[in-house]
C-alpha cells in the first residue's frame, strides 16, 4: 500500500485585521506550517474581536491573540501533524 497524504491543515487570515500585517503573518504562517493552505479572507464581521485582538482562522477554530505573534504561536497548537 502507499503512504496516506496527511490532511492538509487550513488557515485563514484576514486582510482587514488591524493587528495582523500580511506579509508578515503569511511568512510565519508559511515557515510554520509549509504543508499547509493559507488563505487571506475578507472581513468576516468580528469587529469586536478584530479590533481588539490578532487572530488566525485554523482548522475551523478562531484563535486570538494580543500580538500577531501571539495568535500565530496559539493556532500553531491546532495543527494537524
Amino acid at each position: 500500500m502507499g503512504m496516506m497524504r496527511m490532511a492538509a491543515n487550513d488557515i485563514r487570515i484576514c486582510d482587514k485585521c488591524k493587528h495582523m500585517r500580511m506579509k508578515s503573518a503569511m511568512a510565519k504562517l508559511t515557515k510554520l506550517a509549509p504543508e499547509a493552505d493559507i488563505q487571506q479572507v475578507s472581513c468576516k464581521s468580528y469587529c469586536g474581536p478584530c479590533a481588539r485582538y490578532a487572530f488566525v482562522f485554523i482548522n475551523g477554530r478562531y484563535v486570538k491573540g494580543a500580538t500577531e505573534d501571539e495568535a500565530i504561536e496559539k493556532a500553531m497548537t491546532y495543527l494537524k501533524k
